[in-house]
């Protein structure tokens, strides 16, 4: 069986695996569509949090059942499938409460433990999504949009709020998708004018707001002063996240969606003056695949454009670095087996 390793930083190999053995309360899945995010792009570079090498990328997954036993979902050979990549334990107190995404013990496939960048895979039942009404490449970002979809949701945005949505990259998007969905007035913040432009045609977001050029006075000027209840960072930069602090209504939420390897030191009676809430997102739950899946059903997720580079399996590693140039304008990669 092909594979392709992440050896060290900047070092793919193509190599033979061997194949997967199917054990109690597992699925054997080939995999058909591999989508490239931001995890594999810093995990190649050496900027990736939590990671080690050698590795096999891949999270953003759909494929094909080849071989299940019998099981409660109704699964069976020859279903399409999704893969929720979050290996939770079940047993720590946020599984108990039903916060699988922040499992004290989650290893993430692609990320912890070996994912998806190879012809077939063994995954627990419990973390296929049946989803035969949907296309491959829907299959494939149902993850990255559910991580938008967690946002808001976690968030409690209602309708009518304004929400300002910090990066257009394939996360933000996500997240302006879906507080558009929620009824949400939506702000799209960005230093990239190809990527506000971008996300009001892809998001249909309401305003647009490049940071390089006055944001805090644009901002105020788009709520009257009062500027947005919900702030949400999917950037993974230090620097926006740590002047999201001033974009905030007081009374509102801010929101961190992107990662990133260092400290962020926030002004503490600014922080207090606004009562200001801080919470971080990670990952995603059944439910929002659930709701993600419900919204591409309905033909309110454009998948189509979303997807804006291809590859096949063969020639993935030598597109992969062309992916990291910013002229590559790479909003989602995806590789086809």
């Amino acid at each position: 069986m092909r594979g392709i390793v992440c050896e060290e930083i900047d070092r793919f190999n193509l190599v033979e695996l061997p194949e997967p053995t199917i054990v109690e309360g597992e699925a054997i899945v080939r995999i058909r569509r591999v989508g490239i995010c931001g995890t594999d792009l810093h995990a190649f570079k050496g900027n990736q949090p939590f990671f080690t090498y050698p590795r096999v990328l891949g999270h953003e997954l759909a494929g094909i059942i080849e071989r299940i036993g019998d099981n409660e979902a109704g699964l069976a050979v020859g279903d399409q499938v999704s893969v929720i990549p979050y290996m939770h334990c079940g047993q720590c107190v946020a599984c108990r409460n039903g916060k699988t995404n922040c499992c004290t013990s989650m290893k993430v496939l692609g990320v912890h433990i070996d994912g998806g960048m190879r012809e077939r895979i063994s995954v627990p039942v419990t973390h296929l999504i049946q989803t035969n009404g949907l296309t491959l490449d829907q299959t494939a970002v149902l993850e990255p949009l559910s991580i938008g979809a967690h946002a808001v949701r976690r968030s409690g945005l209602l309708k009518g709020e304004t929400a300002l949505v910090i990066g257009g990259g394939p996360i933000g998007l996500g997240v302006m998708a879906f507080a558009k969905y929620a009824g949400a007035r939506v702000i799209a913040m960005d230093i990239n004018d190809e990527r506000l432009a971008f996300s009001r045609s892809w998001a249909n977001v309401d305003d647009t707001v490049n940071a390089l050029h006055n944001p805090q006075e644009k901002l105020a000027e788009l709520t009257g002063g009062d500027f947005p209840t919900v702030v949400f960072d999917a950037t993974g930069n230090a620097r926006s996240m740590t002047d999201a602090f001033g974009w905030v209504a007081h009374g509102g939420r801010l929101v961190y969606v992107g990662l990133v390897k260092a400290d962020i030191a926030f002004h503490d009676p600014e922080f207090h003056k606004r009562e200001l809430t801080l919470m971080g997102s990670r990952n995603a739950t059944k439910e929002d695949f659930a709701n993600v899946y419900a919204a591409m059903k309905s033909g309110g997720i454009d998948v189509d454009s979303y997807i804006t580079h291809r590859s096949s399996f063969e020639d993935m590693i030598g597109q992969f670095d062309t992916w990291l140039k910013p002229e590559s304008k790479v909003i989602k990669a995806m590789v086809e087996l």
